[in-house]
């Protein structure tokens, strides 16, 4: 009756030890979670300690594949917010180096990096241009430990001083990632849009210009 709960952080390298007959599939999702919850703090799963054999080498390449459907959500949000915060060199950074493939409906296709963002500077870091990427229904699915293909749903939503519009677009993306060196890279993005409201602006009042199908180049109004 004397005795006092309390919590101490001790600090040092936080243990997570499964047992034998631990249901592998669920310590996994639970560790992942714990690590990403709980980064930079005395809670998150340092290390891990098992019995040996062929089930705790399955529990590892969960693990590890948790971590990369992170790291490639991280890296797709990274990718959307450089381009609202019109941020060139970060969605250039996003981008495999060597013959990466940007193919988006309305544009021309790119093969490599560098032009692809020169168009993107000299189109949406422009004053006058304000755009919206919300990305979402994010679905991963793995190759191969250094290859994986990912789907998004992209709501666009775009304000142009310049042309006095304001554009909404549906769009769905299909990407592949790959993975060098540690981290991983957008390899291949391609786009189809899907839906597309164009208004104008006349005398502060808004005129309806396009509706359903988008026009065959981004931009444009026919």
């Amino acid at each position: 009756e004397n005795l006092t709960p309390l919590t101490l952080e001790l600090g040092g390298k936080c243990p997570v030890v499964i047992g034998r007959n631990a249901d592998l599939r669920h310590a996994a999702d639970r560790i992942a979670v714990g690590r990403s919850q709980n980064g930079g703090q005395i809670e998150a799963r340092d290390w891990v300690g098992a019995p040996k054999g062929e089930r705790m080498m399955g529990l590892e390449d969960r693990l590890q594949k948790l971590e990369d459907d992170r790291a490639i959500r991280d890296l797709k949000a990274r990718y959307l917010r450089a381009c609202d915060m019109k941020d060139p060199e970060t969605v250039r950074d996003t981008l495999l180096p060597d013959k990466a493939v940007i193919a988006y409906d309305g544009f021309p296709a790119f093969d490599n990096r560098d032009d692809f963002v020169a168009i993107y500077a000299q189109m949406g870091c422009v004053p006058g241009v304000f755009d919206i990427h919300h990305g979402a229904n994010g679905i991963i699915s793995f190759a191969s430990p250094e290859r994986a293909m990912g789907k998004w749903s992209l709501y666009f939503h775009n304000i142009n001083l310049n042309l006095n519009t304001v554009t909404q677009m549906g769009v769905e993306y299909d990407d592949v990632y790959v993975k060098r060196d540690g981290r991983w890279w957008i390899a291949e993005t391609r786009t189809k849009r899907t839906s597309c409201l164009i208004h104008s602006v006349e005398n502060g009042e808004l005129k309806l210009v396009v509706m359903g199908d988008p026009p065959a180049a981004f931009g444009g109004t026919t």
